[in-house]
């Protein structure tokens, strides 16, 4: 049976000097799982990493890996391997002795390190690239070739520091998409290092937030877009509109406030417990309103304001309307379900927004 507490960090910190880069995490890691940490730089998700690695050691408390504590343990002691944003791959040695360069001390006969290096070759979907050299291959080849190196020991772990920040944004697609059937196909546990708020969705079971060393929130993609805990990672998940306002009451299963540019707002989500009364903020996601240009028939949220700009790109178009009583437009976003060649809307057009009662999260700071 799988264990959910595979890696496991201990009220870790790391300080440089007076500079908290890590400071006093505590959180789990399952085996096999695809798990990313997330933020902007500075955060300390690299130092984290590092950490893993055993390229630096923590100031306070532990990290275990497998039950083991890893204090002290350097790291090519450690049951992990490491791929890197510049893929570290040797110029002067051929695909084979690129994959096979760390299992020389390994104590494995050449037939039998022939074989991985083959195994590794097909798994990384470039069989008969053995005799290329490096020169040879492109981006992405020389990432799988990264890649096969790091797995051909089969650590427990595999820690991927921003691996695919190299590649072109086509190619960067394609290998999330890879590397997570990868990442299925060898079944460790792969932690990994990105301020791609989209690659890190794209291809994780859970994913850590992080600003200034803490960890905000731990959780799947779809929990972290839809209910944020705090304000902080609402903002820096996707795009969001954010109103400031205040607690005014309760009916039934509602919360009522009175936010920004939006009067009476009913809510029947949280992200956190919400207090009883003060101020809170409203998050409302682009895509959780509906634009109508004549005033729709309802009892339930609804504001009107004008439009300031609109953008057509394709598969979905953006509105940017202005409201009373706060000075940001809001974002606005529907699907082009159905083909529309007519004009998105004037400027300074008046428009109505409606939005469902759950679709407005109420966040604390």
């Amino acid at each position: 049976m799988a264990r959910d507490d595979y890696i496991s960090m201990r009220n870790t910190s790391k300080h440089f000097g007076s500079v908290k880069a890590v400071d006093d995490v505590t959180f789990d890691i399952g085996e096999g799982e695809f798990f990313s940490l997330l933020g902007a730089s500075g955060c300390g998700k690299t130092t984290l990493l590092r950490m893993l690695a055993g390229f630096e050691q923590p100031t306070l408390g532990n990290i275990f890996i497998d039950g083991q504590p890893q204090a002290g343990v350097p790291p090519h002691h450690r049951p992990v391997n490491m791929v890197f944003q510049n893929y570290a791959i040797f110029p002067h040695l051929n695909v084979n002795r690129n994959i096979a360069y760390g299992m020389r001390k390994s104590g494995l006969s050449k037939a039998e390190i022939d074989r991985r290096v083959d195994e590794m070759l097909d798994l990384i979907k470039l069989p008969g690239y053995g005799a290329r050299g490096a020169h040879q291959l492109s981006g992405g080849q020389r990432q799988r070739v990264a890649l096969a190196r790091a797995l051909i020991k089969q650590p427990k772990v595999l820690l991927l520091d921003e691996p695919l920040g190299a590649l072109d944004k086509k190619l960067r697609e394609q290998m999330q998409l890879e590397l997570r059937a990868l990442q299925r196909d060898v079944g460790i546990t792969f932690v990994f290092v990105t301020h791609d708020q989209e690659e890190a969705m794209t291809m994780s079971d859970r994913i850590a937030v992080m600003s200034l060393g803490k960890v905000l929130q731990i959780d799947s993609p779809a929990r972290l877009y839809e209910v944020p805990q705090v304000k902080e990672v609402a903002d820096f998940i996707g795009t969001v509109n954010l109103f400031e306002g205040a607690i005014k009451g309760r009916e039934g299963d509602s919360t009522i406030v009175d936010a920004e540019g939006l009067g009476t707002v009913r809510s029947t989500a949280s992200g956190a417990e919400a207090p009883e009364a003060g101020p809170i903020t409203v998050a409302i996601r682009p895509e959780k309103f509906q634009l109508t240009f004549s005033e729709p028939e309802t009892s339930g949220n609804m504001v009107t304001g004008t439009m300031q700009a609109a953008a057509y790109l394709g598969d979905r178009s953006h509105y940017y309307v202005t409201v009373d009583g706060r000075e940001a437009p809001i974002a606005v976003a529907a699907q082009n379900a159905e083909r529309q060649l007519s004009v998105l809307g004037q400027h300074h057009e008046r428009v109505w927004l409606t939005w469902n009662d759950d679709s407005a999260l109420l966040l604390t700071a």
